[in-house]
């Protein structure tokens, strides 16, 4: 008996088209290493090579001292993680009720939901600042964060209430011949089947906060409050002339966190992703 070998072609082929993909993702990830330990000559030759002839910690030195990036860092860790806790703390109760409460209302809720994200962020920018400055809340952190609240909220709610109507309704019911509340419900029962949503949605929150660039360009002013976006476009002068090297290290360690919290998640981040393609 003779075995086909097209399926061993097949699935070679798509480990091929799956390892150039990766390749394809990764390589800005490695130019920027290389690029954060060359020195000022490697940086301008004609023909760069990836691997550093030279290998100098000059730049990472600046990025840290000169720029402040640690300063930087830490206002932009507060701002994120108070951000995606906020955010999941509201999204939550809100995503349950739009799951579980159909109407006019409930259909209401959803579509204003989409529209909101159709809007392009100019059209809002200016009448934000304004509201802002009548709260007294611009050049402030608790202005920003209630920005990104706002912003992120919407695509949270759509994603955590995909997740609520994958759980049976059955588990909710037996609860409440149980004598337990909505509240207890909720807490007891759909939020640590939620887990993994749960995850991906706080994960998401912090993400946009820990990135985002232009609503804290407007906001901030103070050099004290700068986040790391504003910081890292700071090495790009006013002639347009960039210094690549502290840059590139900035960058680097400005990237390192979101790494690092994708690794440790990740198992979560999948069956999170899973579970809110599953509908109840």
């Amino acid at each position: 008996m003779i075995v086909s070998s097209h399926p061993k072609r097949a699935k070679t082929g798509q480990y091929l088209v799956l390892l150039l993909y990766v390749i394809f993702l990764g390589f800005p990830l490695l130019w920027m290493l290389s690029v954060s330990f060359k020195g000022p000559r490697e940086l301008v030759e004609l023909y760069p090579s990836l691997i550093p002839d030279h290998i100098t910690f000059d730049n990472y030195s600046t990025a840290l001292h000169e720029a402040d990036l640690v300063r930087s860092a830490v206002n932009s860790l507060k701002i994120a993680v108070i951000t995606s806790l906020v955010t999941t703390m509201i999204g939550l109760p809100a995503a349950y009720v739009l799951a579980r409460r159909r109407g006019l209302i409930t259909r209401l809720g959803l579509g204003w939901i989409l529209l909101s994200q159709m809007f392009p962020l100019i059209l809002i920018i200016i009448p934000l600042f304004l509201l802002l400055r009548d709260l007294h809340l611009t050049n402030s952190h608790a202005g920003l964060i209630l920005v990104y609240v706002v912003w992120a909220l919407p695509f949270i709610l759509w994603m955590l209430q995909s997740y609520v109507r994958g759980i049976p309704r059955d588990v909710e019911e037996a609860a409440t011949v149980d004598g337990a509340t909505r509240a207890q419900i909720l807490v007891g029962i759909i939020a640590p089947l939620l887990a993994p949503g749960i995850v991906v949605t706080t994960l998401f929150a912090f993400i946009t906060a820990w990135n985002e660039f232009f609503f804290a360009l407007v906001i901030l002013q103070s050099p004290d409050l700068t986040t790391l976006p504003l910081r890292l476009a700071q090495f790009v002068g006013i002639e347009g002339i960039v210094r690549l090297g502290p840059l590139a290290a900035a960058a680097l360690l400005a990237t390192t966190p979101s790494l690092v919290l994708f690794t440790i998640i990740q198992r979560w981040l999948t069956r999170g992703l899973l579970s809110g393609a599953v509908k109840g």
